[in-house]
């Protein structure tokens, strides 16, 4: 156990430090981001996220349920749809404000702009942390499997490289704002905490879980498509005649594939 949590703190803090190092961008761009780029910021972190839900999660997910004589198909349905309602309900009553938009969800609240929109994108890192720490506790419970380990170290490749253009869409809008560069900067990277808590404390509760670690992986993967259906994809304006949010997408995508067959 202690090395599946100095696994997923390693791996969690990985992520954490590429969020940190996309929410330098405030200090690049000076003036207003290009819409160009922050579709595909958003895109290809969508991307990531799809093809990590279904290779790094869904297929695991399957695969343990089998081996623990579940009902596999019930296990990945039963998970992934726990997981939606985890973030629909989170999404519900959390106040948030996603970029572009002029009026907040969740429940009614005087926060300012800034911080509502701080926790929209700490919504996003909620599921991406979870699914890190969850294959860092497989890979420690079945004594550092290789298989394993190459799967949980692909997804944290996966996520930490997709955090880089997530956190500059966080501390980008902030600065366009009317936020200072370094104010921007430190609440872009604090967005980025979410996934080493929850990912750590995922494997704190990792033993006494395991008859569900196929629900959880599931549960996961729900959460993250969430995420991109309800979120990423819409603010990537992906209906819209351009090709540069799609083919980052499709990027993205590709990248997490091959890392987690590369590596899985």
């Amino acid at each position: 156990m202690e090395q599946a949590l100095l696994w997923a703190a390693l791996g969690t803090g990985f992520t954490f430090l590429m969020t940190t190092l996309g929410a330098a961008a405030v200090f690049l761009f000076r003036g207003r981001s290009s819409a160009v780029a922050q579709r595909v910021f958003l895109g290809f972190a969508a991307g990531v996220m799809i093809a990590a839900s279904v290779w790094s999660l869904l297929i695991p997910a399957i695969e343990r349920a089998e081996e623990a004589g579940q009902v596999p198909w019930l296990a990945a349905a039963g998970g992934f749809a726990l997981g939606v309602a985890f973030l629909m309900g989170l999404h519900s009553l959390l106040p948030h404000l996603h970029p572009g938009e002029k009026s907040p969800e969740g429940l009614p609240s005087r926060w300012q702009r800034p911080t509502l929109l701080f926790t929209a994108v700490t919504l996003h890192n909620i599921p991406e942390g979870m699914s890190v720490g969850l294959l860092f506790a497989m890979a420690g419970l079945n004594g550092g499997d290789p298989a394993m380990v190459g799967m949980a170290v692909a997804l944290a490749l996966g996520i930490g490289i997709q955090n880089v253009p997530e956190g500059a869409a966080v501390s980008l809008p902030m600065l366009q704002e009317g936020m200072s560069a370094p104010k921007a900067f430190a609440m872009g990277a604090l967005s980025g905490l979410a996934e080493p808590v929850f990912g750590v404390l995922v494997v704190l509760g990792a033993t006494a879980l395991v008859p569900w670690m196929p629900w959880l992986l599931a549960f996961s993967a729900g959460a993250m498509m969430y995420v991109v259906v309800e979120e990423l994809i819409p603010e990537a304006h992906l209906g819209e005649h351009t090709n540069a949010g799609t083919l980052a997408v499709m990027a993205g995508f590709l990248l997490m594939m091959i890392l987690d067959v590369a590596l899985g």
